[in-house]
């Protein structure tokens, strides 16, 4: 209850002097890892922590000198007592527990009896809720109020207020961040100001953002912002799964219509169109014109000033009318913004491009970026790639990759062996061996990456899959081309059970990739064996299922020989896939392509299989 928390204007955090008593450090870990698993409700967010953060705030929160419970040993009589307990005082009608119900007999709140029960200061029998009498009072008017009908408004509002949404976002005229924790938020990039470490507001997001982006948003953890600090808290789909309608419905916002051309017309006047605003919206974005990227990347490539959001997902993000109005007046949207005004009043800044026309360079600027990667480069925006070595202990790098998609992971190992990680599909998507990689500048997690070897390309499509039967296809990731940029399925991955959950490094800085398919948790670490000249890469996925069943696993691609029932291998890699059942299908109707799929029998709790990956010399 934040009224209670409240002390001389200043929010007081919860007191966590009690969790010696409550926890282990290994419980205590494994809670702030995934507080969903344990308390579906999310008033307790996941944080998106690794293994090795949560341990350190479970060591930092049991610290020495905290006064420790000791390990409940159960006795029988105990046991039978507390269940009796349990049902006597209901408290499965709040709290679930086997097959144990909750007693009938549920009291019209228009008819309770405010002067005893649980709200009463005497509550005899029932729970204790310490309220105070401000809370109470509210309590007992709102009851005999009645129920009222809820607006789409109001309950939006409540469920921002239930989840503390507006501890760091400002929506409409309540929230953001309080004046006592603003110096918390922080960003590598100072010179962003305060629009680049403050959560952005949720006034008409609604408008904003694409339904299928904000549903990422919400669920998938997805961020563009890297260099803002605050982790966006994940409550589980279930809880939040009515925001994005609501809040389509509620925000609207006029405007100009863009007019984007359609290149694939035979009409000679629209094809022309699209050309001037495709040389336009490049010269506009670049250093020539209104020099958008000296503040934004571009396609994964960096700035050369400051690193503000890759203008290349404003597309696949945002709806047109918002991107139109937000680009002619953005400080109306975004109040601490330090992006300047290019078309002040509906007057375009840059009188030399399509006349100065201020629609015509808008829709220029927009249909250039709806070319997706097809689109080249601004002027201004290139930089010379940089190769990146491995030293003396694994290395790891972040970012897109034409081997690994837009969310890439590329590991090098001292050896000499490196392969790449598809994030968006959980896949690994490439093996080679010589040198790591070349990136369009040094750094971590800072652009686009491609290896400095001879990548042997593996499926990019997601890996693990239930699926009923050998005759069912497999189903194959969207591909963007020239002609279609924009992803048509983008929540291609997770509609088939996918989810990333990030990463974490043992002593040796060797990475464990974790993600999720279906119910199933799996955590997924390589490491190179060598002897003499031979290097290979072994790959060891542990998962851990609530349930028996039975998984796929798309190992290869390509024209597979079959050397023995464990043995297996292309032109140009060999792989022992270990004590798996294997299968061999054409993808189509062409037989020389073919795909290995390895069938997984799955038990209850944990489980490991692994795969060795050998490159083949040419």
């Amino acid at each position: 209850d934040v009224a209670k928390r409240v002390k001389n204007g200043k929010i007081a955090g919860i007191d966590l002097s009690h969790i010696g008593t409550k926890y282990s450090e290994t419980s205590l870990s494994d809670f702030l890892h995934q507080p969903l698993l344990v308390r579906s409700s999310g008033r307790m967010p996941d944080m998106k922590l690794t293994p090795s953060e949560s341990r350190s705030i479970a060591t930092y929160l049991l610290g020495d000198g905290k006064e420790r419970a000791e390990a409940l040993v159960p006795r029988e009589d105990r046991v039978a007592m507390g269940r009796k307990y349990f049902q006597d005082l209901n408290c499965a009608a709040c709290h679930k527990l086997r097959e144990m119900n909750a007693l009938p007999g549920v009291i019209a709140l228009t008819k309770a009896d405010f002067e005893r029960g649980c709200i009463s200061m005497k509550p005899g029998k029932g729970p204790r809720f310490m309220l105070d009498a401000t809370q109470v009072d509210s309590i007992v008017k709102g009851a005999k109020a009645g129920v009222t009908s809820e607006t789409d408004r109001s309950r939006i509002a409540k469920t921002l207020t239930a989840f503390n949404c507006i501890a760091c976002h400002i929506r409409e005229d309540f929230g953001g961040v309080p004046e006592d924790r603003n110096a918390f938020f922080v960003s590598s990039e100072k010179n962003l100001g305060d629009d680049g470490r403050i959560p952005p507001p949720l006034t008409l997001v609604g408008a904003k953002l694409q339904p299928v982006w904000l549903k990422k948003v919400l669920f998938d953890g997805e961020s563009i912002r890297p260099h803002m600090a605050t982790r966006m808290p994940q409550y589980g789909e279930p809880n939040l799964s009515h925001l994005p309608e609501l809040f389509h419905r509620v925000d609207r916002m006029d405007g100009p219509e863009i007019k984007i051309p359609n290149p694939e017309t035979g009409n000679p006047e629209e094809r022309e169109r699209e050309k001037r605003l495709r040389a336009a919206g490049r010269e506009l974005l670049g250093d020539k014109g209104l020099y958008c990227v000296a503040c934004h990347a571009f396609n994964g490539k960096p700035s050369p000033i400051n690193q503000g959001l890759d203008l290349m997902t404003s597309y696949q993000r945002l709806q047109p009318s918002w991107f139109n109005n937000f680009v002619r007046s953005p400080g109306k949207y975004r109040p601490r913004i330090v992006m300047p005004y290019s078309w002040p009043e509906g007057v375009a800044v840059h009188r030399t491009i399509l006349d100065g026309d201020t629609d015509s360079q808008i829709e220029a600027i927009w249909y250039y970026l709806s070319l997706g990667t097809s689109a080249a480069d601004p002027s201004g925006i290139k930089r010379p790639e940089t190769l990146l070595k491995v030293g003396e202990t694994p290395r790891t790098y972040r970012g897109r990759s034409n081997v690994a998609g837009f969310r890439g992971i590329a590991v090098g190992y001292p050896e000499g062996l490196s392969y790449a990680f598809n994030a968006e599909t959980g896949s690994m998507s490439a093996i080679w061996e010589g040198e790591f990689v070349r990136v369009d500048r040094g750094g971590q997690s800072s652009g686009s990456f491609n290896p400095a070897g001879s990548a042997i390309p593996l499926p990019q499509d997601v890996a693990f899959l239930e699926m009923k039967g050998t005759s069912v296809p497999w189903p194959l990731r969207p591909i963007m081309t020239k002609e279609k940029p924009v992803n048509p399925d983008p929540m291609y991955a997770k509609n088939l059970g996918y989810q990333f959950r990030g990463y974490f490094f043992d002593e040796n800085e060797t990475p464990t990739l974790m993600y999720q398919s279906g119910v199933i948790a799996i955590e997924d670490r390589s490491v190179v064996i060598s002897d003499g000249a031979l290097k290979r890469l072994e790959r060891t996925i542990q998962f851990d299922s609530p349930r028996k069943q039975t998984l796929w696993f798309r190992a290869l691609t390509g024209e597979i020989e079959s050397e023995s029932p464990n043995l297996f291998k292309t032109s140009k890699i060999r792989i022992n896939i270990g004590t798996a059942r294997a299968n061999i299908r054409p993808i189509s109707e062409d037989t020389s392509t073919l795909e290995l799929l390895l069938q997984l029998e799955i038990p209850e709790g944990k489980s490991t299989t692994r795969i060795i990956y050998e490159p083949l010399k040419r």
